[in-house]
């Protein structure tokens, strides 16, 4: 490693520790009311389905739908060959997954001020935690789905390495940037009430963006290399490192630094965006 690199890597290091330190009041608050925020979570997930016959089953009935039709198009229509001699399936679930997570997060979470008025509204309610209440709920059904990932691998007799024990590292990496993310779009929704159509859009193209469904080996040189600078791209290919490919993450050194400046850089926004307009919240709903 030359002197410029070791340079670029130091600086990166230093601006980690700068958003996450300048990040650390709004953390410390949520980390204090814990007991709170898991309450509201598990409250926020049986009402979501309150009424419904299969209740919380439909948490998962979408997730697995869709899987299917991307399997069913991808290797039925188009005849996708395995993806470096490993089952089709399984390497689609395997990024599948932490997307599913990620876009109900967000999604949800753009919305979840106006959702909340009546808290928001209360002068002694910590309304720090009301984000992080959608964050957390999608990790319930996460990890669901993560057992369902585990019995799909079980029946095509995959074995697991200790590497596996990886996906709880990309799955806290995962609600970290979704927590960042959120917090911008919560806070921007309260005032601007479009956001959360122009988010469910976004994501859309997030999506095709990122390669979950397609092997990003497909695509010349160049632009993988623009591709691998979306902090999602980290994650999925993250959880196929884990349970696929065998990989740790210090093995990737730049790509993890990167993916950290990245989303810590947006929790420093999302964390200040938050805290500077948050007076003003009971005001505008």
């Amino acid at each position: 490693m030359d002197i410029f690199t070791t340079v670029l890597y130091l600086l990166a290091l230093c601006l980690i520790g700068y958003f996450l330190y300048k990040s650390k009041g709004l953390l410390i608050q949520i980390f204090k009311n814990i007991p709170l925020l898991l309450g509201l979570s598990q409250t926020d997930l049986k009402l979501k389905y309150a009424g419904a016959y299969l209740g919380i089953l439909w948490a998962f009935a979408q997730p697995i739908l869709t899987t299917f039709i991307y399997w069913f198009v991808f290797q039925i229509g188009f005849r996708s060959a395995p993806v470096e001699n490993f089952p089709f399936i399984l390497w689609l679930v395997t990024g599948l997954v932490p997307w599913f997570f990620f876009s109900d997060a967000i999604i949800s979470g753009t919305g979840c001020m106006a959702e909340y008025s009546y808290l928001v509204k209360k002068v002694m309610f910590n309304i720090n935690v009301l984000p992080m209440v959608k964050i957390i709920s999608g990790l319930f059904v996460h990890v669901v789905f993560m057992v369902f990932v585990i019995v799909i691998y079980m029946a095509y007799g995959i074995h697991f390495t200790p590497h596996a024990i990886q996906v709880i590292y990309y799955s806290f990496c995962l609600a970290v940037l979704s927590i960042g993310i959120t917090y911008v779009t919560a806070t921007i929704n309260v005032f601007i009430k479009d956001t959360i159509q122009v988010v469910s859009v976004f994501m859309q193209v997030v999506f095709w963006m990122t390669p979950i469904v397609w092997d990003i080996n497909i695509m010349p040189e160049p632009i993988q290399f623009i591709l691998k600078i979306n902090p999602l791209y980290y994650i999925v290919t993250g959880y196929r490192d884990a349970l696929i490919n065998k990989v740790w993450f210090w093995e990737k050194g730049t790509q993890t630094l990167l993916f950290w400046l990245i989303c810590s850089g947006v929790l420093y926004i999302g964390t200040g965006l938050f805290r500077k307009f948050k007076p003003h919240f009971a005001d505008v709903l």
